[in-house]
């Protein structure tokens, strides 16, 4: 029986709530036991640019479109709060905020994940005698002991898009943190844990393991913030939330917001919440999604695998004893470039692309260079063509564009399967890019490798939903929830992807004479 409702309501509580917090758009989906959608809402996340290369969130704007789409999704299904059993909220990874423990008033906005403040900090730290002392050393300890704890030292690389760096700008740069961190008065918080704490009114601070293992500062193997790290960076072991289970009651929300409480059963971060709608339960089930970015993400089950500047450990989730951890990879400028031709008017419709892309033979040696999105890898690279010709029409310009998501598809499918010694089952698709029917099936040609597209593409609401129904009895376990998954098409390889060898050694040289900024 779902708890936190009165008897009246609680056998009416037939539906969960899956919240997700992405980087472009906050959607709510009302689920019911099928996993079918009735009610849904969504709302675009406002960025604000205040300097160059900056990207923050005001905290408060997000908290009222946070709400607001509960709300509406409610509404639009025809429901009732008291008839929610549960709410798993699924959140955009490495955005954070801190604020005053005692009066809940933030230090800055939200720095978000796409933030660059910390970007010669990340390369000097890179770049330094000390971090290549840190590989050297844990990468012998590693090969003379066999044990995993050594594993993620070894390949320490620091990105743009990790809270480490931009928290340790923070304590250099604001003041008012810097001094409620000395005095243990500062509180820490990526979406999740703010959101958790915004509403039970300050009675719940937390995070789960997914979240804070992808902050770059929480150690995936020890499963604890890493008090190495922070003294490396200078930042206050003492500011961490604590870090619980993925599907787990993490208390209600505070009757004055919805009107009745409702129960927090799950807080995940948004690409695990995706591996786990998409049901990628066992070791070798591979995940791929194409929104903004694209994520390839393994499970690998109790062991961890990690290549460096291309792969790097994750927890997925922890229920209980089961700790699932994934092996991450990914890439930029996946929607993002498609946005773009979009707003330029390459076409008028996003469905158009794959027709256009697929009337024409090849892209007539016009190649596109990512660079929208700042890479971890190379954040000053700038998104370009090349080879244009007078001949060059739209459709070239459009093939290349969706050409260049499905090349890097490969280069980071082959580097997983070179790194990553569990044999891999079929691949998972899902995010708005998964739609495109040329893309799906020449990544699937590239890979040699069947892909599945599910009926429902939302998988990072799904798995939210997923995990919270599991937390409070709605589904009873994994084997339920496999059932409920429905496949909309199978994309088999139909070509060699030696065919594409021409096309895609044209492309990598022109990568390799990329414009920077």
């Amino acid at each position: 029986m779902p708890c936190g409702q009165p008897d009246s309501g609680a056998a009416a509580a037939r539906y969960v709530l899956g919240v997700d917090v992405g980087s472009t758009v906050v959607k709510c989906h009302v689920y019911d036991r099928a996993a079918a959608v009735r009610g849904s809402s969504h709302r675009k996340v406002e960025s604000l640019y205040p300097r160059p290369g900056w990207v923050e969130l005001d905290p408060e704007v997000l908290w009222s479109q946070f709400i607001g789409v509960i709300k509406e999704a409610v509404q639009a299904a025809g429901l009732h709060m008291r008839q929610i059993a549960g709410l798993g909220i699924s959140t955009q990874r490495g955005t954070f905020i801190t604020w005053h423990k005692y009066t809940g008033k933030p230090f800055h906005n939200f720095i978000s994940w796409q933030d660059l403040r910390s970007a010669e900090l990340v390369n000097s730290w890179n770049n330094s005698l000390l971090l290549k002392v840190i590989h050297v050393t844990f990468t012998v300890l590693h090969f003379l002991t066999g044990n995993d704890r050594f594993l993620a030292p070894s390949f320490l690389t620091f990105s743009t898009h990790q809270a480490s760096m931009k928290l340790s700008w923070v304590f250099k740069n604001i003041h008012e943190a810097e001094e409620a961190a000395r005095k243990n008065n500062c509180c820490f918080g990526t979406v999740d844990t703010w959101l958790l704490y915004r509403l039970t009114k300050g009675s719940v601070y937390a995070t789960d393991y997914s979240n804070a293992s992808s902050t770059g500062i929480f150690e995936p193997f020890t499963k604890c913030w890493n008090p190495t790290l922070c003294n490396l960076l200078s930042i206050p072991v003492s500011i961490y939330p604590p870090v619980r289970d993925t599907s787990f009651n993490f208390g209600s929300t505070d009757s004055e917001i919805f009107g009745v409480p409702i129960p927090i059963m799950a807080v995940v971060a948004d690409q695990q919440s995706a591996m786990f709608g998409e049901c990628c339960f066992h070791p070798g089930d591979v995940k791929l999604t194409m929104g903004t970015g694209g994520f390839w993400n393994v499970n690998t089950g109790e062991h961890l695998f990690a290549a460096r500047g291309s792969l790097y450990p994750l927890i997925g989730w922890k229920i209980g004893e089961e700790v699932v951890y994934l092996t991450e990879g990914s890439i930029s400028d996946v929607g993002t470039a498609i946005q773009w031709a979009l707003d330029i008017e390459l076409f008028t419709s996003v469905d158009e692309t794959a027709e256009m892309a697929q009337s024409t033979a090849d892209s007539q040696g016009v190649c596109f260079i990512p660079g929208f999105q700042v890479s971890g890898d190379d954040p000053y690279l700038c998104a370009s063509f090349m080879g244009l010709k007078p001949s060059t029409n739209r459709n070239h310009l459009v093939r290349a564009i969706l050409e260049s998501v499905a090349f890097r598809n490969k280069l980071l499918y082959d580097i997983i399967v070179r790194k990553v010694h569990i044999p891999l089952r079929t691949v998972r698709a899902d995010g708005g890019v998964s739609n495109n029917s040329f893309v799906m099936q020449m990544t699937s040609d590239l890979i040699n490798k069947k892909i599945e597209k599910p009926a429902n593409t939302e998988m990072s609401s799904l798995g939210a939903a997923f995990l919270a129904g599991l937390a409070s009895g709605f589904w009873t376990d994994k084997k339920q929830l496999k059932k409920l998954r429905q496949v909309e098409a199978v994309f088999e390889p139909q070509k060699d992807s030696e065919e594409y060898r021409p096309a895609m050694d044209a492309w990598l040289q022109a990568m390799k004479h990329s414009p920077h900024r």
